[in-house]
């Protein structure tokens, strides 16, 4: 992908717009976690309830402490298993709003392991990580098929990585004392509470 599409998506970016990125599962909508009006437009081109939380992807474990409440237990998630299919829920920080995480104290956190995903959040800064489809619709595997969903002018800009049909990330409530398995993906309860035992 050229120097020329990567500037224009991080430009697109700063200036509250949404973009088509791929990750490692499928295409996501971006948009900066910080600009309340980018967020807000993320939930209403995809007609999501806003008490549906986005998920954000960020770049590596330092990235994560900057929006979430942080421990040991978490580290030894993140080294084993980030970038990779998983999603952290986390408690949030007060500098991710309560629109992002539809009113929630708490904040879900992906590392992709995507190189694209990766070097523009790298760049950048955490972005929402929402599969890129409306509401309740089909989620697509294609460029193609997602801008079957939106409108001409809602997306600024489609990052176009082909055909994308990974497994969803395995979801793991981190808040508590034992970790909950919200969702089953790729990585199993077992492989996490091993990591966490060993760690």
């Amino acid at each position: 992908m050229s120097r020329t599409i990567f500037k224009e998506a991080i430009n697109a970016l700063q200036n509250s717009k949404i973009i088509v990125y791929p990750t490692d599962t499928l295409y996501g909508l971006g948009a900066d976690i910080f600009d309340e009006y980018a967020v807000q437009r993320v939930f209403e081109i995809k007609k999501r309830p806003f008490d549906k939380p986005l998920s954000v992807a960020v770049s590596c474990f330092e990235d994560v402490e900057n929006i979430a409440d942080v421990d040991d237990k978490v580290l030894h998630v993140v080294e084993s298993f980030l970038p990779g299919s998983l999603t952290l829920v986390l408690k949030k920080k007060n500098v991710v709003s309560d629109l992002v995480t539809g009113g929630l104290d708490k904040v879900a956190v992906r590392i992709p392991d995507n190189e694209i995903a990766l070097k523009l959040v790298s760049i950048f800064g955490p972005i929402t990580c929402t599969s890129a489809n409306v509401h309740g619709q089909e989620t697509p595997f294609s460029i193609e098929d997602v801008q079957k969903q939106f409108d001409e002018g809602d997306i600024a800009l489609y990052l176009d990585c082909g055909i994308l049909d990974g497994k969803p990330s395995t979801i793991v409530d981190m808040t508590d004392d034992e970790p909950k398995i919200l969702r089953e993906g790729d990585i199993s309860e077992k492989e996490i509470l091993d990591a966490i035992k060993n760690g």
